[in-house]
């Protein structure tokens, strides 16, 4: 779930699309931002979901995680971007503002990034595909499994963001 965009429409949700799962080729052990309505054509290929409702920013997390975050308002993504990376094992899909004081200050401790080539676009929760979003975004990973999916999955340019330090 997300609102990858501020709303235009008659909703703020914004459903990652079946094909990143598919080159992914994973099955997350979460999803702690699965949307309260209009979970039908969700794809996220997960063993346990927390809702809107159960306030996954508030829970314990376990496993690998999927995370496409609500956004809200500005910034509003970064309390789930933090507990994302102290967590620590997963990928976390936001949009790649990498101008944006948060990306300097969060996004850029994942170990991995990679960006998709092109716009990337959502599945509304009606099931249509929304248009070409006015950014693209970014699949950050934390832990072996994750980096190694990202650098497999063949979606775009991949980066190693491992600091080395002499």
């Amino acid at each position: 779930m997300s609102e990858h965009e501020l709303c235009t429409g008659m909703s703020s949700e914004w459903f990652t699309p079946p094909e990143i799962f598919r080159a992914l080729r994973l099955t997350f052990d979460l999803d702690p931002c699965q949307p309260n309505e209009g979970r039908a054509f969700l794809s996220v290929p997960c063993r346990r979901f927390l809702t809107a409702a159960e306030d996954g920013l508030t829970q314990p997390w376990e496993g690998l995680v999927w995370m496409n975050p609500p956004f809200g308002g500005r910034n509003g993504q970064v309390p789930w971007l933090r507990k994302f990376m102290r967590h620590g094992n997963g990928i976390a899909l936001v949009a790649a503002r990498t101008s944006a004081s948060w990306f300097h200050d969060v996004a850029v401790e994942a170990e991995t990034m990679l960006f998709p080539r092109g716009k990337t676009k959502f599945v509304r929760p009606d099931g249509s595909r929304g248009g070409s979003p006015g950014t693209g975004i970014v699949l950050l990973g934390m832990g072996a499994t994750a980096n190694n999916a990202l650098w497999n999955s063949g979606l775009g340019l991949f980066v190693n963001n491992r600091r080395v330090v002499a």
